[in-house]
């Protein structure tokens, strides 16, 4: 089975907390602070394996997860990072966001290993809280959380020619003459139901792979048909040769077709429309009116377009065809035709994000990742921790944005999953 579209789980491990711990030493104060961090936790990476050519391995298991960090411990013992994980997908797999189908990562290179979810932070141990003024701090820091998404791979296959063109056209069949490849060739349509590729051996040049994309119609870039689960096969090409049917046996219009099958292309990707094509007027040996293949040469010079008569059945012109592919194919460059967005850790939670503060019937509710975070490094048990905790809601501008909006005392404030009483 090809399987070229399935959505995962990824999660990254969670950060170790760090430990609250003191020595025992004789003159001392409180033993002394000696919590140790907690590890870092385990992150996420996608790398090409080239001996994987689908994506079916993702179709039974959908959730992947990395390894937690461990705590930290007394006597300044660090608790060990998460193992890594590593997911290995084929050659030309893209990484989506499922939720905004943001290009994480285009996998297009043999060894090509990228940083999908970042391992969450270890959390510093009590240690790292003592001053001068709070020299046996009883509260450390949480771990942060490890990032869970939801992901879409989508596999595109790499060959340098597309064959484009409707069903039953006769791309099969030229598939079959020009390489090695042998897909299944009937008289019916959408005969093809997956993607197929072969390389053109060096008789016509320098060598290429080609591939023929399963039957594209009217509505394709909308799902109709096979749909776009096909169009997306023909981004990674450099040349595309649209086969058209010129023998006039199923009174299909030439210049029709062409003009169809363009639009699709042009309502799919407005790039993918600009690529450069060569149109290929199959299925010469049996036509039956020279004027459908002489309004398609008409058109195709209109455009600019080179246009070839062949036969992929007989083997008419297939080779000149070739030839002149071998030659086009050295000046067209090979460009990457994935916009990756975000190449760097793009899941560290900033502490830079605007934090809010806003009152909801009689409570004040105070949210964002930065004032979050304060709140797992805070023992709300402990006093010295709540001193620490206010100076910082103080330094944040947080405690005056509250006095704005009329906090008074004995008024409730809801932090994280915290509801605590205002006491000015």
């Amino acid at each position: 089975m090809f399987t070229d579209y399935v959505k995962i789980i990824a999660k990254a491990g969670n950060g170790g907390d760090g430990a609250v711990s003191f020595r025992r030493e004789k003159y001392v104060a409180a033993g002394g602070p000696d919590g140790g961090d907690g590890g870092k936790g385990g992150s996420v990476y996608f790398e090409v394996d080239q001996d994987r050519n689908t994506l079916i391995d993702f179709r039974y298991q959908k959730k992947f997860k990395a390894e937690n960090g461990k705590n930290g411990e007394g006597a300044h013992r660090y608790g060990k990072s998460g193992e890594d994980l590593v997911v290995k997908v084929p050659l030309g797999t893209i990484v989506k966001e499922a939720e905004t189908g943001r290009v994480l990562a285009d996998l297009s290179e043999l060894g090509q290993k990228e940083l999908i979810l970042a391992g969450g932070r270890g959390g510093k141990g009590n240690s790292h809280f003592a001053t001068s003024t709070r020299q046996a701090p009883r509260f450390s820091q949480e771990g942060e959380k490890g990032e869970e998404k939801e992901l879409i791979l989508e596999l595109k296959l790499l060959a340098d020619v597309g064959l484009l063109g409707f069903p039953n056209v006769g791309k099969s069949t030229l598939l079959s003459v020009v390489t090695d490849a042998t897909p299944k060739i009937a008289d019916y349509h959408f005969t093809t139901l997956e993607p197929n590729l072969g390389v053109v051996k060096g008789e016509y040049g320098d060598s290429f792979v080609i591939a023929d994309i399963p039957g594209i119609i009217e509505g394709a870039s909308q799902g109709i048909g096979l749909g776009i689960q096909f169009l997306r096969h023909i981004e990674r090409t450099r040349l595309l040769l649209h086969v058209i049917d010129v023998s006039g046996i199923e009174g299909r219009n030439p210049v029709q077709d062409f003009n169809t099958i363009n639009e699709e292309l042009k309502q799919y990707s407005e790039k993918l429309s600009q690529r450069k094509q060569i149109i290929v007027a199959n299925k010469v040996d049996s036509m039956q009116d020279e004027t459908l293949y002489q309004e398609l040469e008409k058109m195709a010079k209109e455009k600019g377009l080179e246009i070839y008569k062949i036969s992929a059945a007989t083997n008419q012109g297939v080779k000149e065809l070739m030839i002149r592919v071998s030659e086009v194919l050295k000046t067209l460059p090979k460009e990457d035709l994935v916009e990756v967005e975000m190449q760097t850790k793009v899941y560290t939670l900033k502490e830079t994000e605007e934090i809010s503060v806003r009152k909801e019937e009689d409570i004040y509710i105070v949210s964002g990742i930065a004032v979050e975070k304060l709140m797992r490094t805070v023992n709300l048990a402990d006093n010295e921790s709540l001193h620490y905790f206010h100076r910082r809601l103080n330094e944040m501008g947080i405690n005056q944005r509250l006095k704005e909006l009329g906090i008074k005392d004995g008024d409730w404030v809801q932090i994280s999953d915290y509801e605590l009483e205002w006491e000015d």
